[in-house]
């Protein structure tokens, strides 16, 4: 990972605020995000952060701070590129363009790399089907036990919390 310079740092520090509490930022890049506001073009500098749940801009100003935020399953297409003052970083986001020039500073490889390779997936939920059905299962014959009178309403719901709280 490259030496963040402390103006980086300090944005990734401000931009923790905003994000969820058990949000992790995996890369960071900063550099001058290109947008339209109000039908006119305009350039804001700032951070991109790339987290574990999605991509995140951030940009400190005179009284406040913008941001923007973009899941993963929401980037359908990414393209880098290297000139003279930097590299730039480009991707449709929902149907709009969103690009960052002048990237010089921070985890610039890193972040690409995950950015290209997270681009457009879903969130997935950790839980594997035969987990799933191993608890269904479970609470059938619990459920069964409870019905046939072996095991009171208490020792039910004891052993039932415990199945779901694993």
């Amino acid at each position: 990972m490259a030496k963040k310079p402390k103006k980086l740092l300090k944005l990734m520090e401000q931009a923790k605020e905003h994000l969820d509490s058990d949000e992790e930022i995996l890369y960071s890049v900063l550099g001058a995000y290109e947008t339209e506001i109000l039908g006119s073009d305009s350039v804001r500098n700032g951070t991109f952060l790339a987290t574990d749940k999605r991509l995140f801009f951030y940009a400190k100003k005179l009284g406040g701070y913008d941001s923007e935020s973009f899941p993963y399953s929401n980037i359908s297409s990414f393209e880098a590129s290297k000139g003279l003052m930097g590299h730039k970083i480009s991707f449709y986001a929902s149907g709009n363009k969103v690009s960052m020039k002048w990237i010089n500073d921070g985890d610039v490889d890193e972040f690409i790399t995950h950015l290209r390779s997270a681009s457009g997936k879903k969130e997935t939920n950790n839980i594997a089907p035969t987990e799933i059905k191993s608890t269904v299962t479970e609470l059938k014959e619990l459920a069964e036990l409870k019905e046939q009178g072996i095991l009171t309403d208490e020792e039910f719901k004891k052993e039932k919390e415990k199945i779901l709280n694993r």
